[in-house]
């Protein structure tokens, strides 16, 4: 009854739809989790939708913000901090002899008995989401603690740092270092609390350009003075292990850093260019790797086909896109579903991105010769069940692939093509015998990923007969749906959109698909063929994400080929 009342709180006050309620349920069912998380882990709503929703069934205040530099001396000072993280609690105020305190889940009564103990007061509890509850701890217990090193106490303006440099400081008092480590660290942490994938420093002739990657789109975040340009880049190779000294050569290093709780890995780039180094930080949220096929946006026919492919004891199955879009958390994503003790998994990967648990991955190392082809060649000969390569890059991986697919391996891995059928074409380009690619590929994923609208600004309407036109729609396929326009709000960084959700094209490889391959028969014969047997398109499950309420029409546009 009580998942019903919240499934009619979201009906009322989200963007949720009831084919999506429904869909959420069926996982609520089967995997025995809270349905504000299955509608979570579906990508159609955000936790700050569900939190809400539970406020107005439980009758509880909702807070938008909590500013822990605000929270008083004693509060603070009786709670331990790992108990108020463990639990995602936080004391906040006294409030007509009752102590005010932010949970991030209203139902942990037992975490509520033991505030009453700890404070020996009446709790008044209000709900807040995990995240400002975090980031409210982190900042209270260091200004108690006085910790000015730490991350989290670094949410201050950009601007602000940035402009110590333009004061004339007197050479006796001069101490460069300072500021320069605030703001790097200032740029990871607001990275971090952006949900940003990169960071792009970037010099020019009179200043350097500081950008962020969210959702895949750059934005300008702010531009440092010039002579802050050497420390800045100092600062980030001294932080990356990378030679300082060395600025006419590429180098790569990585960062493992904690940032409110969160452990961050950062692969970091620099190129020498006419103004001097460009460096890009990827961030990589090792607590936020999303291992289950169910949140990827593939559901259904879909979803179905790729369980019974990894399953298989040989053959290949590819994934395929361009660089960004997802591929390799796809692959994380079926090495996780299919990961036991009774197989042996092996992977080689460029670099590895996030470490498995019961399954040996290796780095390929050009400087000593390790690469995918001598990797996968010495894989052969450790009796592995699953072989996953990062990337099949020329013919003699393509060649080793083939061979131990056909030889009884379950080999996974990525190819850099537009589509599914495109992909065969491109094996055989690359030297591959069609008889070899007919008998060793079982299946082909294409996918991309699209931003999802911002369900906190998002504002309903009716297209226009032109604007369906583009998606070679008419007014009557929209069955009464009401599609999404981005509006923008301080929640999406006024962009209208948050996250992103992916779009697939599943091709399985039958025999008259098979056939076709043997013919040498092109890309557009084969996709004929497989259109033919129910394959759906990038374009098509793209447009039933945007009728399903999670994406725009110029999303749809702007990430698919018309068919």
């Amino acid at each position: 009854m009580e998942d019903r009342s919240l499934g009619a709180i979201l009906l009322e006050s989200t963007s949720l739809t009831e084919a999506q309620l429904e869909q959420a349920l069926m996982v609520h069912r089967e995997k025995g989790i809270k349905l504000g998380d299955a509608l979570v882990q579906l990508k159609f709503l955000r936790s700050e939708d569900i939190l809400k929703a539970l406020s107005i069934q439980m009758g509880l205040p909702y807070e938008n913000h909590v500013r822990g530099e605000d929270i008083p001396h004693d509060l603070i000072e009786t709670l331990p901090i790992n108990y108020a993280k463990k639990n995602e609690v936080v004391p906040l105020r006294r409030e007509h002899g009752a102590i005010v305190v932010a949970v991030s889940d209203p139902s942990n009564y037992n975490a509520l008995d033991d505030l009453r103990m700890i404070y020996g007061s009446r709790i008044k509890p209000v709900i807040a989401s995990g995240y400002e509850i975090m980031n409210a701890i982190n900042a209270a217990y260091n200004k108690e603690q006085g910790e000015g090193g730490d991350m989290n106490e670094l949410d201050e303006s950009m601007g602000e740092i940035a402009s110590e440099f333009d004061e004339p400081v007197d050479l006796l008092d001069a101490d460069d270092e300072a500021p320069i480590i605030r703001l790097v660290n200032t740029l990871l942490f607001r990275a971090v609390k952006q949900k940003a994938s990169d960071i792009h420093i970037e010099p020019f002739e009179k200043e350097i350009a500081v950008r962020f990657r969210i959702d895949g789109v750059l934005y300008d975040i702010m531009t440092p003075p010039k002579r802050a340009q050497n420390s800045i880049i100092s600062r980030v190779k001294i932080m990356a292990g990378l030679n300082i000294a060395e600025k006419r050569l590429p180098q790569d290093g990585r960062i493992r850093i904690k940032i409110a709780g969160k452990d961050i890995d950062i692969r970091v780039s620099t190129v020498p260019t006419a103004f001097g180094e460009s460096i890009v930080m990827r961030l990589l949220d090792r607590s936020k790797v999303m291992l289950d096929l169910d949140t990827l946006g593939l559901h259904g026919k879909v979803l179905d086909q790729i369980n019974q492919l990894i399953t298989r004891t040989n053959g290949i199955f590819l994934v395929t896109g361009p660089t960004g879009s997802g591929k390799s958390t796809t692959l994380y994503a079926c090495l996780s579903k299919i990961n036991s003790k009774d197989i042996k998994i092996l992977t080689i990967e460029d670099p590895v991105e996030y470490q498995l648990y019961g399954i040996n991955q290796v780095q390929v190392n050009p400087k000593i010769e390790l690469t995918f082809a001598n990797g996968l060649r010495s894989f052969l000969r450790q009796d592995p069940d699953v072989i996953m390569v990062g990337e099949i890059r020329d013919k003699e991986t393509a060649e080793i692939a083939i061979q131990a697919a056909l030889t009884g391996h379950l080999v996974i891995s990525t190819l850099h093509t537009n589509s599914a059928p495109a992909t065969i074409t491109r094996l055989i380009d690359m030297g591959i015998e069609p008889f070899l690619v007919s008998s060793a590929v079982v299946g082909i994923l294409a996918q991309r990923l699209i931003r999802t609208v911002c369900h906190d600004c998002a504002k309903k309407y009716t297209p226009t007969s032109e604007e369906l036109a583009r998606l070679d729609m008419k007014p009557e396929d929209l069955k009464g749906r009401q599609l999404f326009r981005p509006v923008g709000c301080p929640n999406c960084l006024e962009t209208g959109y948050a996250g992103r959700q992916g779009i697939h094209e599943m091709m399985l490889i039958d025999d008259d698909v098979r056939n076709e391959i043997v013919k040498g028969s092109d890309a557009s014969v084969i996709k004929k063929v497989a259109l033919s047997k129910g394959m759906i398109t990038l374009r098509l499950d793209a447009i039933g994400k945007m009728l399903q309420g999670m994406t725009t029409i110029e999303e749809v546009l702007s990430a698919t080929d018309k068919d």
